[in-house]
């Protein structure tokens, strides 16, 4: 009979595949199945667009900059690290041709691209009619496939991890002497004795503020004094290279694993392609790669001259490149086991922990960060390589995004992290907060965290000038009713812009050399449009323009301001809020301000859900609540 955690596997396989399927589903119909123009309105193609030049990247990898054609819509959704393809469109018989790669950067009419091959084809350089679109991500979900079903089936350690963190067995943890360190406070020194007498898995639990990464960084140096070598992984690049970063101040030997397109500037230099560049041996890796070019360039000559000595002697001249390719491919591949044998630590994201150098790799330890944000099949990726796990992250802040409705509901956004805390007594979380004055972290902490937290007495009572730490300016009776975008169908609300750019440029006028940082969050896209477009047209030439930003409450995890100002959007007779029930999506944008939060809403659709309803009580309790119809406010409605 299966065991519980055999079960759960098998369960979590048919979700995945139900994702799959609606994420390919929603890629069909964006990109594939639809016209050229419909794609470019769409902004999931570029069409037409121009080869600008070529050159030879970090780690010898090809590079390309596409330039799109002027008069195209300006709304795009291609990004950095985004995987996509160049394509000819001839004759309207756009795919049969194709080149992968993955968007380095994206600046203005031009797109950076790394290719996965080595050297451009004929077709992309004759001027063709060339375009660039978005693919899927099929390698993600090939790798997590793979992963789980390793893990339904697993043997050994790997089985084990399965039973105590699915809840078939529980963590164990050894006695030992526990380590102060004078740079962690109480509760962060206790996760650090979680960790160092943790058998099986530890759970590093870190509210907003709280220092998880800082205690992380120094959980790994601790372990990597009794360790050869630590992987440490993230569902994101961004939270990768952080971490990358800190480990590095540390004064630990680290290599990035991921492809260069993916990582920051600041972090290259940590990765495995650079440190090839700058091993003893790459200057004879180099010499057999230009020796393979050059064989490769007289076999280009007989294209046209095409007798049967000419056909004889490329060939030869494209066996011999061959052979060179081999040889390139063994030196580097010693190059690059000599380099992971040294260092002290791998970092790469979690997908990325299927990188063919670590398929027989075996870890003591292995760290995910930010695991309440990671789907559950990749974190198994990494996992089956280690014989112990330590788990940091908060999932009481957003969950990974999941496309299948269907899956999300059976438990698909249901995160290892919450199940390994549910399952064990394995956690330790921290408790004294460094980021928000203690009136804006009150209302989360009360809710979210059982009022364990403690605001640091260096942010305690931090505020912006003399402003209330929370205000709340309610928008009920005014009729500030929401609006439907015509396309997308996301929900936007231009009268609470409007007071929120008065509200800023009151601030902008009684601070005009003091200049905050100032998040302007909105949880619909539709809002965020708007309100980037009134930033750039009224703002532009402001002082303060340089230190505001305005994003989605997604695109802010994980940051902070000095101020947030945030439009709840929602406003309707029927009292209907979406997906702002979900809770946790508040959790992240209250605690992203550090010493003024400011918030415009309708209480009177929004305080139909307890949640909200409570919070308004908390800040009415605190003094914070306003009306629109305060004198204040008149001028700007």
């Amino acid at each position: 009979m299966p065991s519980t955690s055999e079960i759960a596997i098998q369960q979590t396989i048919k979700l995945l595949q139900q994702e799959k399927e609606a994420d390919l589903a929603i890629f069909r119909q964006q990109v594939m199945e639809r016209s050229i123009d419909k794609k470019r309105k769409d902004g999931v193609c570029w069409y037409p667009v121009q080869l600008n030049k070529q050159f030879y990247g970090t780690g010898e990898r090809l590079v390309i900059d596409i330039e799109r054609i002027k008069g195209q819509e300006d709304n795009h959704q291609f990004g950095a690290g985004k995987s996509v393809a160049i394509f000819v469109n001839d004759n309207g018989q756009q795919g049969k041709k194709w080149l992968s790669g993955v968007i380095q950067y994206v600046r203005g009419q031009v797109a950076r691209i790394v290719l996965q091959e080595d050297e451009l084809p004929d077709w992309v350089t004759e001027g063709g009619h060339l375009g660039l679109q978005l693919m899927f991500e099929e390698t993600t979900y090939r790798e997590m496939e793979r992963a789980l079903n390793i893990v339904a089936n697993a043997t050994g350690r790997a089985k084990e991890l399965r039973e105590i963190m699915l809840g078939d067995q529980q963590a164990g943890f050894k006695e030992a002497f526990p380590e102060q360190l004078p740079q962690l406070n109480p509760s962060q020194n206790n996760a650090l004795y979680k960790i160092q007498t943790a058998k099986d898995v530890a759970v590093v639990h870190g509210p907003p503020g709280t220092g998880k990464t800082t205690t992380l960084v120094y959980a790994i140096r601790q372990v990597c004094k009794k360790e050869k070598t630590v992987l440490v992984c993230a569902p994101s690049n961004a939270a990768v290279d952080l971490l990358t970063s800190k480990l590095d101040e540390m004064g630990l030997s680290v290599i990035r694993l991921g492809h260069p397109a993916r990582v920051t500037e600041s972090s290259m230099q940590f990765t495995l392609d650079m440190q090839i560049v700058n091993h003893s041996s790459y200057s004879d890796l180099k010499t057999v790669k230009k020796k393979r070019e050059e064989y490769i360039r007289l076999a280009g000559k007989y294209k046209r001259k095409f007798g049967t000595e000419e056909r004889a002697q490329r060939t030869r001249l494209y066996q011999e490149a061959s052979r060179l390719a081999e040889e390139a491919r063994m030196l580097e591949n010693y190059i690059s086991d000599d380099l992971l044998d040294k260092t002290q630590v791998i970092t790469c994201t979690l997908v990325g922990a299927s990188h063919y150098l670590l398929r027989e790799m075996k870890f003591k330890t292995v760290f995910i960060d930010e695991a309440a944000q990671a789907l559950e099949p990749a974190c198994w990726i990494p996992i089956l390589k280690a014989y112990r796990v330590v788990l940091a992250g908060d999932h009481h802040q957003l969950p990974p995004t999941i496309k299948s409705f269907e899956a999300a509901k059976a438990g698909l956004s249901r995160t290892l992290f919450e199940k390994t805390i549910n399952n064990n007594d394995a956690d330790e979380m921290l408790t004294i907060q460094y980021r928000m004055n203690e009136e804006i972290m009150g209302y989360s902490n009360k809710h979210f965290y059982q009022g364990r937290l403690k605001a640091h007495p260096t942010v305690k009572n931090g505020r912006w000038e003399s402003l209330s730490p929370v205000v709340w300016v309610d928008t009920a009776g005014a009729g500030f009713f929401e609006q439907q975008h015509r396309d997308s169908r996301s929900s936007f609300n231009p009268k609470e812009g409007q007071i929120l750019f008065g509200y800023l440029k009151q601030l902008a006028e009684a601070s005009p050399e003091n200049i905050p940082t100032v998040g302007i969050i909105a949880p619909y896209k539709a809002q965020v449009e708007w309100l980037k477009q009134h930033l750039e047209q009224e703002w532009k030439d402001h002082p303060w323009r340089a230190n505001i930003s305005v994003n989605t409450v997604d695109a802010f995890q994980g940051q902070e301001r000095d101020i947030i100002l945030m439009s709840m959007v929602r406003s309707n007779t029927d009292c209907k809020i979406g997906f702002l029930q979900d809770q946790r999506r508040m959790n992240v944008a209250m605690t992203r301000a550090k010493k003024h939060l400011w918030i415009i809403g309708d209480s009177a659709t929004l305080s139909s859900d307890d949640f909200f309803d409570q919070m308004l009580n908390y800040i009415q309790n605190i003094e914070g609540y306003q009306s629109v119809f305060d004198a204040q406010f008149q001028e700007w409605m």
